[in-house]
């Protein structure tokens, strides 16, 4: 039983014995004498007499206390035995208890002969009804120690649930290559490519016996501990009227589609799945024990933007007016970055190599006057680099606008999509800083939730690229990014409809 510790105690008269003399009790002077009882014991019992030699003995102790001293060991174990067919082998099958954390027995040598009260002490045990069972007990820690300990009725539910938990980052099917420490196909068209899953942190497992009603016993158990640990907090969101998936998660804390989608795996299988009026969907996203690291290689295709618009001056052009040589034009290229996920989250990205496909075709401008013309080309940019679309048109009742992040730079720059005279540079509530920029042929752009003021002045012009602002999330915005929409002679438009190539 793995609960024996053995208490060796000095013998009584060792120095007697050692010498050879009778074993000699006196009992008016000593402390325990026969038909005494065993001091400080939770169960009466009587020392019956002395023998000759000594004996083993085992003495039961809860939380210190000393319960009483067992004539017979196998007491206990039938005991044992008995409550684990009753009680436990239909959920711990092929198992084994002990006694209660509290619980313990100590062994030591002793003269004395004790009453048997092993009955009793069955009882005391029955009563406390604290047991211990056999279980993995699963151990995280990092470099500053253990800081998270578990216990799994087995470790194939265990697997069971920490593949479902990996399979949210990667797809089964790489998943599976990764584990086995192989590499998945070179990318040969556009796409992402998965090339290592780690775990941040140690896990041990080792055989132990734990409270019984500490163990987790499914799969399922465990899958929710490693989505949240111990981490009971949960913020729910309902369903209204025309809500998508990306659009709950535009409106809460800017989770993406697939987060909404992991959170609430077991009701919401595809990110383009039409949510019912009411339901009601997690919105807290994982905290889990364990960080887990997924490094990716995404090729994309990527606009090409020419070098400054080249003016010329044209004596025949009247001052202030321009004329249009050579229609600018985006080229594109092939990029291949380097991203790094953690628990799901893009953190970083870095370009490994571009190769143009297209080459940009620069504008050339006739113009009588060296100032910028406010007149736009009517072709657009993007307004950032690496542009996502985080929230498309219509993500959510009333969203008439694209929500755009930079993928790698969360508050990086936000450019003018066309030349053209800033008439706006203003807050409000909702959209926070915002600007709006007239391009003199009928289009204007809006550019919501500036991180700051935009950097230029109503009244002054820029140019097709030029820096205006920040990204940011001022006003109302559970996330940084540039709400943006194009007016064309009035009427908003989706820049996704035929203005932005949004691949």
């Amino acid at each position: 039983m793995k609960k024996l510790l053995p208490i060796f105690i000095m013998l009584i008269l060792s120095a007697i014995i050692s010498f050879g003399y009778p074993l000699i009790v006196d009992s008016e002077n000593s402390d325990i004498n026969v038909d005494s009882y065993v001091n400080d014991a939770k169960i009466t019992q009587k020392i019956l007499g002395i023998n000759e030699t000594p004996k083993t003995i085992y003495k039961l102790y809860d939380a210190g206390e000393l319960v009483g001293i067992l004539a017979n060991l196998d007491s206990i174990n039938a005991l044992l035995m008995d409550v684990y067919d009753m009680e436990f082998v239909e959920t711990y099958p092929d198992s084994s208890i002990d006694l209660g954390s509290d619980l313990y027995l100590a062994s030591e040598m002793s003269y004395y002969e004790f009453e048997n009260v092993d009955e009793a002490i069955c009882n005391y045990i029955k009563q406390k009804d604290a047991y211990t069972i056999e279980a993995y007990s699963i151990e995280f820690s990092d470099d500053n120690g253990v800081y998270a300990n578990i216990f799994v009725q087995n470790l194939d539910i265990y697997q069971d649930a920490l593949y479902k938990y990996l399979s949210f980052f990667v797809d089964a099917d790489s998943l599976n290559v990764l584990l086995n420490n192989q590499s998945l196909p070179e990318l040969n068209t556009y796409g992402t490519r998965d090339t290592s899953i780690q775990i941040v942190q140690n896990i041990k497992t080792s055989k132990v016996y734990a409270p019984s009603n500490e163990v987790y016993t499914t799969a399922d158990q465990i899958f929710e501990y490693l989505k949240y640990g111990d981490n009971q907090q949960r913020e729910y969101y309902t369903v209204q009227q025309y809500d998508t998936v990306a659009g709950v998660g535009s409106k809460n804390h800017g989770l993406s589609a697939k987060q909404i989608m992991d959170i609430n795996s077991d009701v919401i299988k595809s990110v383009d799945q039409v949510l019912e009026e009411g339901m009601q969907l997690c919105v807290t996203y994982f905290t889990p024990p364990i960080d887990v690291v997924v490094t990716k290689e995404n090729l994309k295709r990527e606009a090409v933007y020419s070098t400054e618009t080249l003016y010329i001056e044209d004596p025949t052009i009247r001052e202030g007016k321009e004329e249009i040589r050579q229609q600018g034009e985006a080229g594109s290229q092939n990029a291949l970055y380097e991203e790094r996920w953690e628990n799901g989250i893009l953190v970083s990205g870095k370009l490994i190599s571009s190769v143009v496909t297209i080459q940009p075709i620069q504008e050339i401008v006739a113009r009588g006057t060296m100032v910028i013309p406010g007149v736009g080309t009517g072709t657009f940019r993007w307004p950032v680099d690496n542009p996502v679309i985080s929230c498309a048109w219509g993500c959510y009742s009333g969203h008439r606008a694209i929500d755009i992040i930079n993928a790698y730079e969360r508050y990086g720059y936000i450019y003018a999509a066309d030349r053209g005279t800033v008439i706006t540079n203003a807050y409000q509530s909702i959209n926070g800083n915002y600007m709006i920029i007239d391009h003199g042929n009928g289009f204007q752009t809006y550019y919501g939730h500036m991180n700051t003021p935009g950097y230029f002045a109503e009244g002054e012009t820029v140019d097709k690229g030029d820096i205006i602002g920040q990204i940011g999330m001022t006003g109302s915005a559970s996330g940084p990014h540039v709400h943006f929409f194009i007016m064309e002679n009035g009427e908003r438009r989706n820049p996704c409809n035929g203005f932005l190539d949004c691949y």
